[in-house]
């Protein structure tokens, strides 16, 4: 899975807006959607939502883990602790990166989030590759990826896999095979 395809799943996730337009309940395959009345908050996807944005229908509303000291909190944690903490979204790095690209207008302190987002997401980085470093170096059999994201696991999954599939081949050219044993 590419980082394309874990943003297609991410634009699945609810957001609030607060349309400009008065529309019925829509019905999807996805689920019904609705109604939409002018300046009442509603809950939709975020593909529909940046959608309807860029067609000037709506203002969207940032999620509520999407606070300046909300997000300070999350860093420091992150950086305190040795394990990864729990994120505020599955997709907290893909919902920022859109809303901020398609609507930093409707977000308060959008430059300081964006920086806030990025220090967490650097920060779970290293610490992914020191765990990763420390996997291969213990020459390790599994690994717990307790709440890492699907974006973080991507980004790094090919160079583990990679490396993995290095040590399995040297590990079986340094075995002394079966039959100089006999």
């Amino acid at each position: 899975m590419d980082a394309a395809e874990v943003e297609f799943l991410a634009e699945k996730e609810l957001v609030t807006i607060i349309p400009n337009f008065s529309l019925d309940k829509i019905y999807l395959i996805g689920g019904d959607l609705g109604p939409f009345n002018p300046g009442l908050p509603v809950e939709v996807p975020l593909w529909l939502a940046i959608n309807l944005k860029q067609r000037q229908k709506c203002r969207l509303l940032p999620p509520e883990w999407m606070d300046v000291e909300k997000l300070e909190q999350m860093r420091d944690q992150e950086r305190k602790e040795e394990t990864f903490t729990p994120v505020p979204s599955p997709h907290y790095m893909e919902i920022t990166k859109l809303l901020l690209n398609h609507a930093s207008d409707n977000i308060p302190k959008a430059d300081t989030i964006r920086t806030l987002i990025k220090d967490l997401w650097d920060t779970r980085m290293a610490k992914l590759r020191v765990s990763a470093d420390s996997f291969v170096r213990q020459q390790e059999a599994h690994a717990k990826l307790d709440n890492l994201t699907l974006m973080e696991i991507n980004s790094s999954g090919a160079f583990l896999t990679q490396a993995l599939n290095h040590m399995y081949k040297l590990r079986t050219n340094l075995q002394p095979s079966e039959s100089t044993q006999s």
